[in-house]
């Protein structure tokens, strides 16, 4: 099956044709990576996500494949390895969407890390992430410092390690592995939200579905089901009647996005608060975006908001490390929260609760999965199908292959190096005639699939780049709604927004053209209501 929504009706007649080895509910990062490790070991796949894929915490991070140096001030080793490895695997694995950056930390005077602090975690940092020698730390004088990133306050200022990290967009991510899971054979719907368990001698056997756009009710039937719900796997676990014993902690981070000018860091800046939180502030082309805060959260799961504090707390930091910025609320052009599912620890902090993952093992045979970063989502999903595979029965007919995806390359993946992805944009601007911003912009999105995306806009002026690469979510990438489009697939609601309200005319017709006339492509007014809340501060 493919991911094109036109054909939704065919992908629903697949889903209930069959008894699948493994149905995951949940599309965000950990579910799409389960069900790729899962389809690349033989399995028959499939999941449901109740919105878009990507549209929980999975398209709200900071947007790091980083290799967790705060977790050496929790003296957790063994996670900083495996991140740090992880993040090598995945730079090779998608190095469109996993992008070096070298990432800034501030030593100041009365601040957390020391210099004699700061050098020994990064080197340890480097050893134990496995960083090549040409991208290890260096460490700055408080002048070399000032040179390298001419924004930062001076006074205080006694140094920096410089180190390297990765930056990525997280729900190009997550669509990138649902799409190679789709030519691995799993067989994935988006809008379809999980009503209800089925049991069989209260044993789990499947799943009642309701699909988003029709309202019709079906049944899946799968042999093991994998709750991969992220913030709302305790309500899976409610309907299993199993939510005992530890839950979910929420907590919400936010992120704000400014105009580069406003804040013009060259590099990546990972400063401290003085709070015990850190914050990140990152250069992404014309814009900067900060954050993270980290507070408790019992709101809405699914739109969760930026509030007045949540604003101010940020500007307020980084007005401190960069005084010349002298930011103010009139200056954010979007934001976004998202909500971590942590698992819940009495008496710890927000920022002191861990991000490890941990399953949960339900009589019903449910098995949970929780917690966890962007980083490890594919040691997280090999964990997970290892599991799944004890609880199968045996069948000689179908021997199970070891987990594959470390050496997968993801969909619109390019090589390393070779010139890459220059060369692309280059291809891309002489074949289309596009300036190279735009190519740029497509090389980004869809790395080696650009131009099958460009080729999709039918001609040559500016809005064919939007019409190419509108069809090509809705036919390849599962696109349904405008929120899926311009929040998820493009970045377009947080990094650039003042080009959507001119685009939206021509996608609405883009949509008219491929669903029918009369197709709603903004049910419930999700998207109008996203766009409204990127800017709207809750006293």
């Amino acid at each position: 099956m493919s991911l094109d929504s036109r054909q939704r009706q065919a992908t629903i007649e697949a889903l209930k044709a069959q008894t699948w080895d493994l149905l995951v509910i949940g599309g965000g990062i950990t579910g799409a990576g389960i069900a790729l490790d899962a389809a690349t070991r033989g399995l028959k796949v499939a999941l449901v996500e109740m919105q878009d894929y990507a549209a929980g915490t999975s398209s709200r991070s900071t947007k790091l494949i980083h290799g967790g140096l705060r977790y050496l001030k929790q003296f957790d080793f063994g996670l900083v390895k495996e991140v740090g490895q992880e993040r090598a695997i995945l730079h090779r694995n998608a190095a469109h969407l996993v992008l070096p950056e070298k990432m800034l930390l501030p030593i100041v005077k009365g601040g957390t890390f020391g210099k004699l602090g700061v050098r020994l975690g990064l080197w340890l940092y480097d050893w134990l992430a496995g960083v090549k020698p040409e991208e290890r730390r260096v460490m700055l004088s408080a002048a070399e410092t000032a040179a390298t990133e001419p924004s930062l306050m001076r006074m205080g200022l006694l140094g920096a390690g410089l180190y390297s990290e990765y930056r990525t967009d997280d729900a190009r991510l997550v669509i990138e592995v649902i799409k190679t899971a789709t030519e691995r054979g799993a067989v994935t719907l988006n809008y379809a939200r999980v009503v209800d368990l089925l049991c069989h001698n209260k044993i789990l056997n499947g799943v009642r579905v309701e699909d988003g756009e029709t309202g019709e009710k079906f049944e899946i039937e799968a042999q093991v089901i994998v709750n991969a719900a992220g913030p709302w796997v305790d309500g899976i676990r409610e309907k299993d009647h199993s939510l005992t014993g530890k839950r979910l902690h929420h907590t919400k981070g936010v992120h704000l996005v400014v105009a580069h000018e406003k804040l013009p860091v060259k590099h990546a800046v990972y400063f401290d608060v003085g709070d015990e939180r850190m914050i990140f502030a990152i250069p992404r082309g014309p814009w900067t975006y900060f954050g993270t805060t980290d507070t408790n959260y019992n709101g809405p799961l699914d739109r969760p908001e930026v509030t007045a504090g949540d604003a101010d707390y940020l500007i307020s930091a980084v007005n401190r490390m960069f005084p010349q910025a002298k930011l103010g609320r009139s200056h954010i052009v979007s934001s976004w929260a998202g909500i971590r599912p942590l698992i819940h620890e009495e008496g710890k902090a927000p920022s002191q609760l861990s991000r490890k993952d941990e399953l949960f093992y339900s009589p019903s045979g449910l098995i949970t999965i929780a917690g966890g970063k962007l980083t490890g989502y594919r040691k997280m999903a090999e964990k997970v199908v290892d599991v799944v595979l004890k609880k199968l029965p045996k069948d000689v007919g179908r021997p199970w292959a070891s987990c594959q995806t470390a050496t997968i390359s993801l969909a619109g993946s390019i090589s390393v190096g070779a010139g890459q992805p220059n060369g692309l944009v280059a291809q891309l601007v002489q074949e289309f005639k596009i300036d190279e911003r735009e190519a740029e912009w497509l090389a980004g999105l869809y790395g080696s699939n650009a131009a099958a995306a460009m080729r999709l806009g039918e001609g040559n002026d500016r809005l064919a780049v939007l019409r190419g690469a509108l069809r090509y979510g809705i036919r390849v990438e599962g696109v349904a709604r405008l929120g899926d489009f311009f929040i998820r697939r493009s970045a377009l609601l947080y990094f650039g927004r003042p080009w959507i309200e001119a685009s939206l005319p021509t996608a609405r017709a883009v949509f008219a053209e491929e669903f029918g006339e009369g197709y709603d492509p903004d049910p419930g007014m999700v998207f109008a209501n996203a766009y409204a809340d990127a800017l709207r501060f809750e006293p």
